[in-house]
């Protein structure tokens, strides 16, 4: 039998720590919730590996492949969107929800969007569980973002796009940070989007992988 218990501090000790995660609310969050109960049954030993975890394989019903991220690159993530206790965030590919429940416990409130209405339920339902009140997960599209709850203080990507859409940058308050793992020909790295007034800046922070999110990558369309 798995001691999950151990094996949660030995992600922290042998993953968070030595990868630069300084931010204490981060680490004490990841050493207190049971990420074994947010993948599947079948697979719960493999937690707190370092690698990302399959949560829907897809299949028949038209659904993506949806992953937990590694908790190496996921908590270098959050401590990049330096999430501050009055926040407003929207976590984008939550799958079940422990990204929204380590952003929880940092932030004032989190919106949790996920496409699979599938992991949208049972993000919910552990939210509940785990007593979690100042967090919620939505279904939707991941690419549009969810507008009507904007804006947002800070925008977390659940995997690695190719590009950031109009829509989600706009759902960004002034001063706000949007954080995601961008892919393109040269490299993929974690980047920092923050809003200036009309402008949004960017800069990349560090290299990093993740799993893709595929709704993201259709072509923008031109107008003439």
């Amino acid at each position: 039998m798995t001691d999950f218990e151990l094996a949660r501090r030995n992600m922290v000790e042998s993953q968070i720590r030595p990868s630069d995660v300084t931010d204490r609310r981060i680490i004490r969050a990841m050493l207190s919730l049971p990420r074994e109960v947010f993948v599947p049954a079948s697979i719960k030993e493999m937690a707190y590996m370092d690698r990302e975890i399959e949560l829907s394989s897809g299949g028949p019903s038209g659904a993506t492949e949806r992953y937990l991220m590694a908790p190496m690159p996921f908590a270098r993530l959050v401590q990049l969107a330096s999430v501050r206790a009055g926040d407003i965030v929207l976590d984008i590919g939550c799958g079940t929800g422990y990204s929204t429940a380590v952003l929880a416990s940092l932030a004032e409130s989190v919106v949790g969007l996920e496409s699979d209405k599938n992991l949208s339920d049972r993000a919910n339902a552990l939210l509940s569980e785990l007593n979690i009140d100042n967090a919620a997960i939505v279904n939707g599209k991941l690419e549009l973002g969810h507008a009507s709850e904007s804006p947002y203080d800070v925008i977390l990507i659940n995997g690695s796009v190719t590009r950031i859409p109009d829509e989600i940058k706009a759902q960004l308050r002034d001063e706000g940070r949007l954080v995601a793992i961008v892919c393109n020909t040269l490299a993929s790295q974690a980047v920092i989007y923050r809003r200036h007034g009309a402008k949004v800046s960017h800069y990349p922070a560090f290299d990093a992988n993740a799993e893709p999110i595929p709704s993201f990558d259709a072509s923008p369309v031109f107008e003439f």
